[in-house]
């Protein structure tokens, strides 16, 4: 999602994948009360939010070097270049904080890993 505005109680909202790409949506502030706060405190414990979590995008190129804890790559548009496949995965510090998005039309989840066999040569 990308956030198109910031309003006091809702936030408009741009989706930008899956089957309703493009469409505009509102989240509105929600009340969070934590379990048993009548008991722990004299008071209620309540606060209102937007359920949403940061998150930060940065292209293959500029995250060489990198290591991060969670890596999502999208490759709906396969990889363009010699290398950019293997330096997208060895981003994360694990195998398993690594997503990543293929076309919905395949058949199986496979991408193409572009090699240069000339760069690899002598």
């Amino acid at each position: 999602m990308t956030l198109r505005r910031a309003m006091d109680r809702v936030l408009e909202v741009e989706i930008i994948g899956g089957d309703h790409h493009g469409e505009i949506a509102l989240i509105p502030r929600i009340s969070l009360t934590p379990p048993n706060s009548q008991g722990s405190f004299t008071f209620l414990l309540k606060r209102r939010q937007f359920p949403v979590r940061l998150a930060f995008t940065i292209t293959i190129n500029k995250a060489q070097g990198q290591s991060v804890k969670y890596v999502g790559i999208d490759l709906r548009i396969p990889v363009f270049t010699h290398g950019q496949l293997y330096v997208a995965l060895s981003r994360a510090t694990s195998a398993h904080r690594i997503r990543i998005l293929l076309p919905d039309t395949s058949i199986e989840p496979l991408t193409k890993n572009i090699v240069f066999p000339e760069v690899l040569l002598d």
